[in-house]
């Protein structure tokens, strides 16, 4: 089972990413996905998730209304999209997946990983 996180770059402020987690070896379908992040010198924080059967999206205060996060079953594959970037949202971004149906923001309830993906912005 491998989740494979990937879309990060240089972006200036104001810009947008699309970050991909596509897993093999397990039907993301099934699971509740998570995006967590860490910025440098600080602690990995939770900031969205989309339960097994998608009909719920939570996300943290500082990415609400800016990030969206989405499913694509037929390509086993969940985004999320970060428009109107700040500098503060740069970090390392990582999706993880939980056979749960509800979102959990606390990381030790996720079994799987992927194995980050840098995301700068640019004041």
């Amino acid at each position: 089972v491998q989740l494979q996180a990937s879309g990060g770059g240089y972006v200036q402020a104001g810009g947008s990413l699309r970050l991909s987690c596509t897993a093999s070896g397990l039907t993301l379908a099934s699971y509740t996905v998570a995006w967590f992040r860490q910025a440098p010198g600080k602690e990995r924080e939770w900031i969205s998730c989309i339960i097994r059967t998608s009909t719920t999206t939570n996300y943290a205060d500082s990415v609400k209304a800016r990030f969206t996060i989405s499913r694509d079953r037929a390509e086993n594959t969940v985004y999320l999209q970060m428009n109107s970037l700040k500098p503060e949202d740069t970090g390392v971004y990582y999706c993880a997946a939980a056979a749960r149906g509800i979102c959990l923001r606390d990381g030790s309830n996720y079994r799987y990983w992927g194995q980050g993906t840098l995301v700068t912005v640019s004041s």
